[in-house]
């Protein structure tokens, strides 16, 4: 029986990447982005499924996981991927600009799991993986919208371990620092430029592949160039991957 995965984000970049290398392996994928074009494009190279919505929708989610149980009836992988970065001025405030931002960021991901662990429970169990950031892990002065989202995509994962485990579900985060995307295409020239190392979208979906089958629940992937992904480590903080467990109320 082949495994089933889901992919949002998934026309370009980490989420494509994702897709090729799950196909390859012998998935079989269903591909989610709001560029119907180049979703489709991928879909039919990896013979695949395809949806074009925009995953700041909460019906956007349960369309797409309707689709994997349609054609393949059931669903293994979950890899919430899609975000955008913000470019939100706290000062020039453009409240259109953040809600979008949120909605795919944060949205998108609560949306994801919301929809997708029904499935997973029916198909036995399965794993989800959410792209977060080095930036949901340090503060990142250069983009704190985007930050804070990512600081939200890295909460919810390290608070829905314990209960999704309990089903025989995992979900963990990859946390990659800047990578060769179409994300950051603006400012290429200037990594590359000063030396910058990029990662690059296959360095970051062999670490969401690992983060499939971490096995301790809640598991946060550091990705940095020239390095082997990490699981990233709270110093003397309560919850998954942190120095003790959270008290149980009696």
């Amino acid at each position: 029986m082949s495994t089933v995965a889901l992919i949002t984000g998934a026309a370009s970049g980490i989420g494509a990447a994702v897709a090729r290398r799950l196909s390859t392996g012998g998935a079989r994928c269903v591909l989610v982005d709001r560029d119907g074009e180049g979703v489709e494009r991928l879909a039919k190279e990896l013979d695949g499924a395809w949806l074009a919505v925009d995953v700041a929708s909460d019906e956007a989610s349960l369309e797409a996981v309707a689709l994997a149980e349609q054609r393949y009836g059931r669903l293994d992988l979950v890899h919430l991927n899609a975000g955008v970065t913000s470019g939100v001025d706290l000062e020039d405030f453009d409240v259109e600009r953040y809600r979008k931002v949120v909605g795919v960021n944060v949205d998108g991901v609560v949306f994801g799991v919301r929809a997708s662990v029904p499935l997973l429970k029916r198909s036995g169990g399965g794993a989800i993986v959410a792209t977060a950031s080095l930036a949901g892990l340090v503060g990142y002065a250069g983009d704190p919208v985007y930050t804070m989202t990512k600081h939200a995509v890295v909460g919810l994962v390290r608070s829905l371990a314990e209960p999704l485990a309990a089903y025989n579900i995992r979900i963990g985060a990859v946390c990659p620092g800047f990578t060769d995307t179409p994300l950051v295409a603006a400012a290429r020239e200037m990594f590359v430029n000063s030396g910058f190392p990029l990662l690059t979208a296959d360095d970051v979906a062999a670490a969401v592949e690992s983060a499939f089958y971490a096995e301790t629940p809640g598991t946060l992937l550091v990705v940095q160039p020239g390095r082997q992904p990490v699981p990233y480590r709270y110093a003397g903080v309560p919850g998954p991957a942190g120095g003790q467990r959270p008290p149980r109320s009696e």
